[in-house]
């Protein structure tokens, strides 16, 4: 049996070199003990999916992955990430839906809104009016953002003023490379796409730490105060420009813009302009198992979501693949979950479907018929922390999918989990459970929005290490698990 079938506590033949790069590493050779009892499993149902995956499942996980790897590095941004999604969902038969058109089995369609969030429709063979499938995610992830009037100057230095969006741990943003990415619309109708700092030769931009020979003070605060979110302020450009040094640097980045990009700094007012990590999405572990990248949370099920619709053929009922903007945010504004674009499409699909036979009641119980999967990632097992967690429910890394199980009135109900249980055992996906530490963490997602709707709605997800950093890591088999998880939800009928 492979080494990495079993946990590396007493490895006792030296590592074989790896194949070449971008081949998967399952041939890196040790014998190891066997696996001993695992307390926090004593039913024996969970188990890491590397451990019974035959050499196509690795073979499958590890080009899924390298397809995930290239879909991170286009989609830094939900603008971006719309604008990915849609380009494949081109490629692959998919039409833009126009209000009136009739939902047909197998039909494919998408539909932007605002160019921030998105859908995928996909027809089954029941009518729309006697309910959907609904799979939602977000494609938002905690960044800096600049403010309207961005550009400062200090000690020779020009610098960007940001807000925050998303939950961050601020000393984790210096000292990184970051990319500048959006767009900037002007008063004339003009829109202008801003993109620095991901290619290999473009500048990139950083915000400066203390050195610990001067941070003596800094290192006296705590993590909370090490640096202020109004300090994170990445440097743009450094001294004096010009003949003869006349332009000050904040008077050079203005120059610049109008130069290159042809806009005033009052146009800054009307933009929408991200600094996110400029790494490219890389391979981690000599096994090449796990991913780490930026903006996994949530584009991993946006990546997923969006892989399973390709991959449908006839479904039971019409399905909606919603990419949702702002969850980060507590999903506000008209492209963020909490507004009424879900139920307006539904209501606008059933129209169409139904013409002047339309009532506001048949609309309401497509709803109530209706079946929705929340998905959003959630901290895995840190190996460097494991008391964080009550690991009896905590979700692991390579164990394939964890239905959330929050307690308090926010579980999906019972009946629906076990039916949700059911497709997962029928299409032999790899899943597990999880929970928070009782009073000690949390977060949000957008099951609550669904729910509101009335829709019958279970929160699904997978594990992550070091989420809401500027590179969180994942492991291929979950995401491809996530994927088959998704198929099988919206492939399994009543």
């Amino acid at each position: 049996m492979s080494s990495l079938m079993r946990p590396q506590s007493a490895i006792k033949s030296a590592l074989k070199p790896a194949l070449a790069a971008g081949l998967m590493a399952s041939a890196l050779i040790a014998t190891l003990p066997a696996r001993a009892a695992d307390t926090t499993c004593p039913q024996g149902a969970c188990d890491s999916a590397w451990k019974t995956a035959s050499k196509d499942d690795k073979a499958q996980a590890d080009a899924f992955g390298e397809t995930y790897k290239a879909f991170l590095d286009k989609a830094r941004t939900e603008l971006l990430t719309v604008a990915a999604i849609r380009a494949e969902a081109e490629r692959n038969g998919f039409e833009e839906w126009k209000p009136g058109t009739p939902v047909t089995p197998g039909a494919k369609y998408f539909h932007i809104n605002r160019d921030r969030a998105m859908a995928l429709i996909i027809g089954g063979s029941a009518p729309t009016s006697a309910g959907l499938r609904i799979v939602a995610s977000h494609i938002d992830s905690p960044r800096l953002e600049l403010k309207g009037r961005p550009v400062d100057e200090a000690q020779g230095f020009a610098l960007f003023q940001t807000n925050y969006h998303g939950g961050i741990k601020t000393y984790q943003w210096t000292n990184i490379p970051l990319a500048l990415v959006g767009r900037v619309d002007t008063k004339d109708g003009k829109t202008v796409q801003i993109s620095i700092g991901l290619k290999g030769d473009d500048p990139i931009l950083m915000i400066p730490d203390l050195s610990p020979h001067t941070a003596r003070d800094q290192m006296k605060k705590n993590a909370r105060e090490v640096v202020e979110h109004e300090d994170l302020d990445p440097i743009v450009a450094h001294g004096p420009h010009g003949e003869d040094g006349k332009f000050s640097a904040s008077e050079w980045v203005f120059r610049f813009l109008k130069s290159n990009y042809d806009i005033e700094a009052a146009d800054l007012v009307s933009a929408e302009l991200s600094l996110v990590p400029a790494m490219k999405p890389r391979d981690m572990g000599l096994d090449r198992r796990l991913v780490a990248a930026y903006g996994q949370d949530d584009r991993l099920a946006a990546f997923a979501s969006m892989m399973a619709a390709f991959d449908t053929k006839r479904l039971p009922h019409t399905t909606i693949i919603q990419f949702a903007d702002n969850e980060e945010s507590g999903n506000v504004n008209v492209s963020g979950a909490s507004s009424t674009y879900l139920p307006d499409l539904v209501s606008e699909l059933v129209y169409a479907e139904l013409g002047e036979a339309y009532r506001q009641p048949l609309f309401t119980r497509a709803l109530r018929a209706s079946k929705a999967l929340s998905i959003d990632v959630n901290p895995g097992v840190n190996p460097m922390s494991p008391s964080a967690w009550e690991l009896t429910n905590a979700p692991r890394l390579g164990f394939g999918v964890n239905i959330k199980l929050y307690g308090r009135g926010f579980d999906a109900n019972s009946e629906f989990i076990a039916w949700t249980r059911a497709a997962l055992d029928d299409a032999n996906v790899a899943w597990q459970t999880t929970t928070y530490k009782v009073g000690r963490a949390g977060g949000g997602t957008l099951g609550k929005e669904l729910a509101k709707l009335n829709i019958d709605t279970i929160d699904f997800g997978v594990p992550l290490l070091s989420i809401h950093t500027p590179v969180a890591v994942s492991d291929k088999m979950d995401v491809l698990a996530l994927k088959n998880a998704i198929s099988a939800f919206i492939s399994k009928a009543d």
